[in-house]
């Protein structure tokens, strides 16, 4: 069982304001946990259930408080449904600022909010060897822990940046492909991609924000067949990225 201060520690970081104000986040479930404690980010506390603590008794760190709850005492602290295995505390990452470099892609996000399609976004991004993630500041938070458990490990791989993105992208060089997913583009079957630049992907009801429409050179559209309004925004990014890569 867990100190009550520990218990209103865990629940404060259910949330943004908490999560930045402790510079901590959650992360939650047997796998993520291994893929955090395997990782160069800094655990601050375990909070397990005896069996999971067998399991990975070689792969706990030295020096990190391990409490043992059971398995209704853990999924009461967390976000899941169900919870049989772990939670972390996490510290956040520094911020590494993202830059384009020749022959590398970034994906950049423009007000996608849904947390489950960020963390799928960063997944994307880990599978394709992306150089990184620009999140603008007005996506779903990348450290929430619907986040997290979408990314399914990679948030321990791929870096994130949170900003305004128009401002980022009005700094880049002028001679950088910025790609934009939009129902009127190219069609991206009929395109050679390279993997250089940035791919913007924006919200699966709105679309780009003009500000950062204004800065694509090209907008990339996939062709469909049937009567469905839109694609899912991580769908849709995992056939445009495929798209990069297919000549590599």
């Amino acid at each position: 069982m867990v100190s009550k201060a520990v218990a209103k520690y865990v629940h404060a970081l259910h949330l943004k304001k908490y999560r930045l104000r402790h510079d901590a986040f959650l992360v939650e479930g047997g796998k993520s946990v291994r893929e955090l404690l395997s990782s160069g980010l800094l655990t601050e506390r375990l909070i397990v259930t005896s069996e999971f603590a067998e399991k990975i008794r070689e792969e706990l760190p030295q020096g990190v408080p391990v409490d043992i709850v059971s398995e209704d005492e853990l999924t009461k602290l967390g976000t899941l449904a169900n919870n049989n295995t772990a939670l972390a505390i996490a510290r956040l990452p520094q911020e590494t600022p993202l830059q384009p470099e020749p022959g590398s892609l970034l994906l950049a996000l423009d007000q996608v909010r849904d947390p489950g399609n960020v963390g799928t976004l960063i997944r994307l991004a880990d599978w394709y060897g992306l150089a990184g993630v620009i999140c603008s500041d007005t996506c779903a938070d990348p450290w929430a822990p619907k986040t997290v458990a979408a990314t399914m490990g990679s948030f321990t791989r791929v870096s994130i940046w949170q900003r305004e993105l128009p401002t980022w992208l009005q700094s880049l060089p002028a001679e950088l492909p910025i790609y934009g997913a939009d129902l009127h583009g190219d069609n991206v079957h009929r395109l050679t991609l390279r993997p250089t630049g940035v791919l913007i992907m924006g919200s699966e009801s709105h679309g780009l924000t003009p500000e950062v429409e204004a800065c694509l050179t090209q907008r990339l559209h996939i062709p469909g067949r049937g009567q469905a309004e839109s694609l899912n925004v991580a769908v849709s990014a995992a056939i445009l990225l495929d798209n990069f890569y297919r000549h590599e």
